[in-house]
C-alpha cells in the first residue's frame, strides 16, 4: 500500500501541460506524479528534465534510452520502475519481440554489441556502490561518442531519481504496466512487490 495516496489529475490545475506531457509518455498520469502533486515546482521541474533527457532530436533513440532506464531500475530494485520504464520502450517504438527478449540481451541476436554495451552501463551506474570502471567505459565508447554517453547516462540518473522516489513511496503500480510486469518480467523474478495491491 502506498504511503501516500495519488491526488486526483485535477487537483493542481497549472500542471495541466506537465502531465499531458506524461499522458503522451505513458497513456496515463503516473501515480507517481499524482503523488507528486504535493509540490507543483518539483513535478514541473521534473517534466522539464524528462523533456531535455528524452528529446527525440538527440543522439540515442527515445525508446532506447527507456531501456536503459529499464535496467538501471533492475539494478537498483525498483519495481515500479521496472515496469513503468519498459511500458513506455515500447510506446517509444522499441519492438514487441525485444521487449520480450530483455532477460536475454547478452545472447537476443535482437541486441546489437553497442546496445549490450549500454545496457551494460545501465546495469553497472544503477548500482550502489557504482560499478562503472574504465573497462566498461572503453566498451561503451567503442560504440557511442561522448555525446552519446551523456545522453545515455542522463536517461540512467533520470531513473535514480524515480527509483528512490517510488520505492521510498511505495507507490502503486498502475494496470497497463502492472499487466506488462506480469507478461513478461515475472519469468525473471518480477512480482511487483510492495507496488501491488494483492487484494485486487
Amino acid at each position: 500500500m502506498a504511503h501516500l495516496s495519488p491526488l486526483p489529475a485535477n487537483a493542481t490545475p497549472e500542471l495541466a501541460d506537465t502531465f499531458r506531457q506524461f499522458e503522451e509518455i505513458l497513456g496515463f498520469v503516473p501515480n507517481s506524479l499524482l503523488t507528486m502533486q504535493r509540490c507543483p515546482e518539483i513535478v514541473q521541474g521534473f517534466g522539464a528534465l524528462t523533456a531535455a533527457v528524452m528529446n527525440p532530436r538527440g543522439r540515442v533513440d527515445p525508446g532506447f534510452k527507456r531501456l536503459l532506464a529499464h535496467f538501471a531500475s533492475r539494478t537498483a530494485g525498483c519495481q515500479y520502475c521496472q515496469a513503468h520504464s519498459l511500458l513506455a520502450a515500447g510506446i517509444s517504438g522499441v519492438p514487441a519481440e525485444k521487449i520480450e527478449a530483455v532477460w536475454e540481451y547478452q545472447t537476443s541476436p535482437l541486441y546489437t554489441p553497442a546496445e549490450r554495451a549500454a545496457l551494460d552501463f545501465a546495469l553497472a551506474a544503477g548500482a550502489v556502490p557504482n560499478e562503472v570502471d574504465e573497462t566498461l567505459m572503453g566498451r561503451l565508447r567503442q560504440h557511442w561518442s561522448e555525446e552519446a554517453v551523456v545522453e545515455l547516462l542522463a536517461a540512467i540518473c533520470l531513473y535514480g531519481f524515480l527509483n528512490r522516489w517510488n520505492d521510498s513511496m511505495a507507490t502503486e503500480l498502475e494496470d497497463a504496466p502492472r499487466r506488462l510486469g506480469e507478461n513478461v518480467l515475472a519469468s525473471g523474478g518480477w512480482s511487483g512487490g510492495k507496488h501491488v495491491d494483492r487484494d485486487r
